[in-house]
């Protein structure tokens, strides 16, 4: 894991700067033909972005979306992801113990949204070819992890070659969690005090869609 210490940390201006402080750690990555970038929209893209235009290799976003426990919607019974992926958490099932009807339901509604961004983000476009490949999935920041986590069992199961699991900031527990699921992690700054993600931004203003939509474009020009 590469990490800055927190006695050096000081909040990034905005994604940007902070997707250019990332890719300084990736460089490892860069120009291989082999390595594709996927970022967590919304707010992952900026900083996905940076990454991917450093390192020149190509960018695509992959959306994730939790499947939340009807009632208690930030305890995640799995998650579906970009390619019709489905992920499911077996400890939080045995504890909840929802039908069959009930997980259905709720994964219907989360795919419409899923469905919307694909088509809203890509206009038609297949996900960028995975398989075989080292895939660096980039968020804007890691609090629980839970969106990387399931993002990254996700796409596992596309039959990649290696998976690293990038952010800015994370709190220092669930960075070192992380590397339990993916094959790397690298985060910026791990803050003894980590709070919120949004702490870390001087500009943390929400990424719009329109925003993700031009920096897709602009990664393929």
């Amino acid at each position: 894991m590469s990490i800055l210490r927190a006695s050096n940390a000081r909040a990034f201006q905005d994604r940007r700067e902070a997707g250019i402080a990332l890719a300084d750690l990736l460089q490892g990555y860069a120009r291989r033909n082999d390595v594709v970038v996927l970022a967590l929209p919304r707010g992952g893209v900026p900083v996905a972005f940076e990454v991917a235009a450093s390192l020149h290799v190509p960018l695509d976003v992959f959306s994730v979306r939790k499947l939340g426990v009807p009632g208690h919607p930030e305890l995640a019974m799995g998650a579906i992801a970009s390619g019709g992926v489905q992920v499911l958490n077996d400890e939080v099932l045995a504890w909840y113990q929802p039908s069959a009807d009930t997980l259905e339901a709720v994964a219907r509604v989360e795919m419409r949204e899923l469905e919307r961004r694909e088509r809203l983000y890509r206009n038609g476009r297949p996900l960028i070819l995975v398989e075989g490949r080292c895939v660096i999935i980039v968020d804007d920041g890691l609090a629980t992890g839970s969106t990387m986590r399931a993002a990254v069992q996700a796409v596992r199961q596309l039959h990649v070659a290696k998976v690293v699991a990038a952010a800015p900031v994370g709190a220092p527990d669930t960075c070192a969690a992380m590397r339990r699921v993916a094959d790397d992690v690298v985060c910026v700054l791990t803050p003894d005090h980590f709070t919120a993600v949004g702490a870390w931004y001087v500009d943390f203003s929400e990424t719009s869609d329109d925003e993700v939509r031009r920096l897709l474009h602009d990664s393929r020009v």
